[in-house]
């Protein structure tokens, strides 16, 4: 992921995150695993709430980082497509959350196939993507902002584009159920981003 979309999308995203875990865990300490957890500033602040959390990413350089910052917390330079990903992050866990990271897979069934391993019985994905649907999209086309939008100068940039329906329909389809959205960040129907909150 990139650093400074990372960093900008912790603003709107990471307190409607910590809502989502005041409401679901009912004061309960949970298991979490931060999947692309960039600098670590998610997965703190998740470990301020109370719960116990280990990220992962990617980026040798972004894990350098989250280690530095945050020293008394677990992180590790590791994909999601690694098949020994219950074994490694000490699952079955409560809660997988994943901010900003669907868009850049290239296969991202398998994300959600590996959450589906990594969770316990009633566990909880929470998964965040940039917002898509009519008005917006609508928006972006009648204001000319389609090619900067959907650009393709950012390396390492955005390679899936999501509605709510393609979403949840993918998180089903890993054996996901009691699916919610919750959306962040701008005006209704012109969010930034919605956020999938989905059962095992």
């Amino acid at each position: 992921m990139n650093g400074s979309e990372h960093h900008y999308a912790d603003v709107y995203l990471v307190p409607a995150i910590l809502r989502v875990l005041k409401e679901w865990s009912a004061g309960r300490r949970l298991r979490l695993v931060d999947v692309g957890c960039g600098d670590g500033y998610g997965a703190s602040r998740y470990a301020e709430a109370g719960h116990e959390v280990q990220g992962f990413d990617v980026s040798p350089s972004e894990i350098a980082r989250a280690r530095s910052r945050f020293p008394d917390l677990r992180f590790e330079a590791a994909s999601i497509y690694d098949k020994d990903i219950v074994e490694r992050w000490k699952g079955p866990v409560d809660g997988v959350v994943a901010l900003e990271v669907v868009e850049h897979l290239f296969d991202p069934k398998v994300f959600f196939t590996q959450c589906h391993r990594l969770l316990g019985e009633g566990g909880h994905l929470i998964v965040s993507t940039p917002y898509h649907g009519y008005w917006k999209n609508l928006a972006i086309a009648l204001f000319g902002k389609w090619d900067e939008h959907h650009t393709v100068d950012w390396d390492g940039g955005h390679i899936k584009f999501f509605s709510k329906k393609t979403l949840a329909r993918m998180a089903q389809k890993a054996g996901f159920k009691n699916l919610r959205f919750v959306c962040a960040g701008r005006i209704p129907f012109f969010w930034k981003s919605m956020i999938l909150v989905a059962e095992k």
